[in-house]
């Protein structure tokens, strides 16, 4: 049969065959291009969802750290966790009680009264002998007493200025501006009235000791004879609040020592609450403005969390139900 065939029908059926075969190949190569290309976008969108995830976890991470690093560094502790103290348990001596103190709880305030009667326990009893150098007289103000009881209680101390015009120091009586003034002049002098020891400025002491106000509260009222067998050298007294038992400075409060204005029994432990209460409020001024504006915020960033959450949904859900086929094109020439 090929024999009878003329030669431009064997040309042109072998046109054919070309053509039919340069079809298939172009076809198994479309195909093999479009599973490589699926393939390879595949693995590419894959690598970029792995890396993006990277990425958004290490910014969170970092924010993260951010966040409590800034924190830590304005309020000096982190919510829910116990404060870092320069001491530690082994340094201290006996463990001091938990009190139930007003301010203590998330959203209690301090006891103004109990601040202007610790304030009273401190200039007439504690005063002599340690300073409160970060407080200033209108830091009181609006506090536990009025602008003008502070401005009076001001002027009652003479404090150096200066110099004048003629170029000399002179007295002048304390201002609202003022801050407390210290009972010594210098270290030398403070150590020389306490047969050498320190008292220290009590401005932070409840942030600076192990136990804040419960240790400061079971110190003042913790004295008592030294037990059987436990030596005290002269001039020290027995505390065993206090590290290794044996305290410089003896006891002050006793019951009925300062009269109070409003008229509450002076007693040991009522004049200790109080001095501890002042003095918990001069280490954290802030308190309740800081407890005020985080309620406030509390509120408004989780009311913002739950839009946030609604937001999302809406914006994401098309997209994580979306679905994607791939149709191959149709090759009509076969």
């Amino acid at each position: 049969m090929l024999s009878r065939l003329p030669l431009a029908a064997l040309k042109s059926s072998g046109a054919v065959g070309a053509s039919r075969s340069t079809l298939s190949a172009a076809g198994k190569r479309s195909a093999s291009q479009v599973r490589f290309a699926s393939t390879a976008s595949s693995s590419s969108g894959a690598f970029q969802s792995l890396f993006t995830s990277r990425a958004s976890l290490v910014s969170v991470t970092l924010f993260s750290a951010g966040s409590i690093a800034w924190y830590t560094h304005l309020y000096g502790s982190l919510p829910f966790i116990g404060e870092v103290h320069a001491n530690s348990l082994a340094d201290d001596g006996l463990h001091p009680g938990v009190y139930p103190w007003p301010h203590k709880g998330l959203f209690d305030t301090f006891d103004h009264a109990s601040i202007r009667r610790g304030f009273q326990v401190y200039r007439e009893v504690c005063a002599a002998c340690h300073s409160l150098d970060r407080i200033a007289w209108r830091n009181l103000v609006g506090v536990s007493h009025t602008a003008d009881e502070a401005r009076l209680l001001a002027e009652d101390v003479e404090y150096t200025d200066g110099p004048d015009d003629a170029g000399e120091m002179f007295q002048r009586p304390g201002k609202l501006s003022d801050y407390l003034p210290p009972p010594y002049p210098n270290e030398e002098a403070a150590r020389a009235g306490n047969g050498g020891a320190l008292p220290p400025d009590l401005s932070l002491i409840i942030k600076a000791r192990h136990g804040g106000a419960d240790y400061v509260f079971s110190l003042l009222t913790g004295y008592v004879d030294p037990p059987a067998g436990v030596e005290i050298r002269e001039g020290m007294n027995y505390n065993p609040y206090f590290p290794g038992g044996a305290i410089s400075m003896a006891r002050l409060l006793f019951d009925g020592l300062v009269e109070y204005e409003d008229g509450t029994p002076a007693t040991t432990s009522q004049m200790a609450k109080d001095v501890v209460t002042f003095l918990n409020w001069a280490a954290e001024p802030e308190l309740d403005e800081r407890k005020r504006l985080g309620l406030k915020a509390v509120i408004l960033f989780s009311a913002l969390f739950a839009v946030s959450i609604g937001v999302k949904r809406f914006k994401w859900t098309p997209i994580k139900n979306r679905k994607i086929i791939y149709k191959p094109p149709v090759d009509n020439a076969l």
